[in-house]
Order: structure tokens, then sequence, then C-alpha cells
């Protein structure tokens, strides 16, 4: 009997599921993130990052301070808005609030740009329902694209953090600079940290979402005057 018809229905759905989770988390995902470092640029500037280690301490500190606490929990919200029909107020009021929490132009032009990108590609992959928001976070189109296509709300956030984290190594080997085999050691010192930061995000309530990092603001502040520059602005 041929291999295929050994897969019953639900597993080829599952399966046509996580390889659009797969498509949603690739690098080749035509949303521009490789054009961006979030911070890093200037945190190796000021030599704040200089090598795998400190690369582990910073990674480490915005997983566990800013994406558990905002960009995560704040999909977990979008995905649920997104489930149900013309949920529009819900899902506009839940972007606003993610945008609120970017602490600087740079971040929040990042993520409204990501955001914009994700929308247009949604669309021309004929999911209508993202012309429904103008102006989205990349998270607010991510939770789309998963609601849409039957990925898992915590896989979901488990591929978005992952994305970010695979996009901040590779500005890493860039900048630091690190060698490959270093920036694959990261990735693999910091899968834990992943697993931790969707667990926490799943289970945190309403008035436990949002941290400040001013540190982060004032460099992403100070990138945007920075004199040399690989990554936008």
């Amino acid at each position: 009997m041929a291999a295929a018809a050994l897969l019953d229905m639900a597993t080829i759905m599952t399966n046509l599921s996580t390889m659009r989770l797969w498509q949603l988390i690739s690098p080749t995902l035509p949303v521009g993130a490789y054009a961006y470092s979030g911070g890093l640029e200037s945190a190796c500037e000021h030599g704040h990052v200089h090598d795998r280690q400190s690369c582990l301490a910073w990674f480490t500190g915005l997983l566990e301070q800013s994406l558990t606490y905002v960009d995560l929990p704040m999909f977990v919200r979008l995905f649920a808005a997104w489930q149900e029909p013309n949920n529009e107020p819900q899902i506009n009021k839940c972007t606003k609030r993610l945008q609120a929490m970017r602490e600087s132009q740079e971040l929040l032009a990042e993520d409204r740009q990501m955001g914009t990108a994700l929308r247009r590609l949604l669309i021309d992959l004929d999911v209508v329902r993202a012309e429904r928001v103008s102006t989205p976070s990349f998270a607010t189109m991510y939770a789309l694209a998963c609601s849409e296509w039957g990925v898992d709300c915590a896989a979901g956030a488990q591929g978005l953090c992952w994305s970010w984290l695979e996009n901040q190594v590779s500005a890493a080997i860039k900048l630091v600079p690190l060698g490959q085999t270093d920036g694959q050691r990261l990735l693999a010192d910091l899968m834990p940290h992943v697993n931790h930061a969707v667990e926490t995000a799943l289970a945190l309530k309403e008035n436990e979402i949002g941290r400040s990092l001013p540190g982060l603001a004032l460099l992403s502040a100070q990138h945007e005057e920075q004199y040399s520059r690989l990554f936008r602005s």
C-alpha cells in the first residue's frame, strides 16, 4: 500500500498546518525582517554586545523581559480575536495596544512596516480578512495567518518567537561578528528559553502584560543617528 494511503485526513490537515507555519517563519518570507536589527546594531556599536556570551545575555534578556510580556501574549489575544467572525474592533484594539508598547519610533516603524508587508502578502494569497486592518502590527497579520491556516495557538507563538530569534542571530553573525557555528550554538542555547517564554506568555493575565526596557529604547533611538549602519532605522 502506498505510504500516502496510510495517512488519514486529520493527519494530512495537521501536516498542512505545520507546513504553513514553516512558511510563516521562513527567512524567505518577504516582509523585510532581514533589514532590521531590533536595537542590536546600536548595542554592538556601544560595546554592550561583543561576543557569543554577551549575545546570549542580550537575547535572553529580550526574550524574558520583552517578547514574553509584550509580543507573545498580544499574539495570543489577536489569535483569539481572529478566531471569531467580524471581530475587527477587538483586533484593532489589540493592535493599538501592542503598538503603544513600542518604546521608540524605530521599533514602532519596524513593527508597522513588517505588518504592512505581511498584510500585502496575505491579500495576494487570498486571505481576504487581511484587508480589514489598515495599519497592522506584524503579530496582527501573523495571528490572522495562523488562524486562517489552522495553526495551533501555542505552535504559532513558538514559531513567532523562533522567527524573531533566528533573525536576531542572523544579525549578530554580521554585526558582532560571529561565525556560523557560534550562531548555531546560540540558537541551541536559547531553545529552552523559547519554550519557557511561550509557556509563560500563554498563562499571563491581562494586568501582567507589558514591560519597559529603557536600555533598549535608548539604544534604538540612538541607532536612528548612528553614523555607520548595516540595518534599517
